[in-house]
């Protein structure tokens, strides 16, 4: 009886500590992205360039993605208000899937932003990797990211741990409530990963 008892207590000393940290770890990132994140395209100041981030431009069903959809919608707002030059799209490049080109075709044949001033990155496999290459490949430091609320704070983590001058523009979020709450409960998790690696010095895959 002692040793399941003594078994029960370890679990929940497990859960305690697990919950502990996942709060400490998002406490962090908010701490340090606080007040870097707009949602009104009159409140943010304007940057050299946005960094759009990448998503599918599909759902499954094959209609269009509306977090693709948004995203694209706030990055043609920043161009038209003046709020920057350049655009740099970062996504998944593969055979037969291409976010960065089907962002760029969007932006100019959708959204009417000028061919010239949009860049493809075909190699932003996953956040940290795009906001990476946006500094060390593209040497672009001073940038406003685009992405939807949720996931804006943790690319600001890691552009700010990289000593970049980053904002956050966030795009409309999805409505839909189970899309909304899965999005936010993955989050929460994706940024003590985030937190841990940075302690770890590791980079993500």
């Amino acid at each position: 009886m002692r040793v399941i008892r003594n078994i029960f207590k370890l679990i929940f000393s497990s859960i305690e500590i697990g919950v502990l940290l996942i709060c400490l770890a998002n406490a962090w990132v908010f701490a340090l992205t606080n007040g870097r994140t707009y949602t009104k395209i009159s409140k943010i100041p304007p940057r050299e360039v946005a960094l759009v981030l990448g998503t599918s431009p599909k759902m499954r069903s094959g209609l269009s993605n509306p977090y693709f959809t948004k995203r694209m919608d706030a990055a043609s707002l920043l161009y038209h208000h003046g709020k920057i030059k350049q655009i740099i799209v970062s996504g998944e490049k593969s055979k037969g899937y291409n976010e960065p080109a089907a962002m760029k075709n969007y932006l100019v044949y959708q959204e009417g932003v000028p061919e010239e001033i949009i860049t493809e990155d075909p190699k932003g496999f996953n956040t940290y990797k795009s906001i990476l290459r946006c500094k060390d490949v593209y040497k672009k430091d001073n940038v406003i990211i685009v992405s939807q609320g949720f996931h804006n704070l943790r690319a600001l983590f890691f552009a700010r741990n990289n000593t970049m001058n980053a904002l956050g523009f966030d795009a409309q979020d999805v409505s839909k409530p189970e899309s909304y709450y899965r999005n936010q409960f993955r989050e929460v998790f994706a940024r003590l990963i985030a937190v841990v690696y940075f302690i770890l010095g590791i980079s993500p895959d």
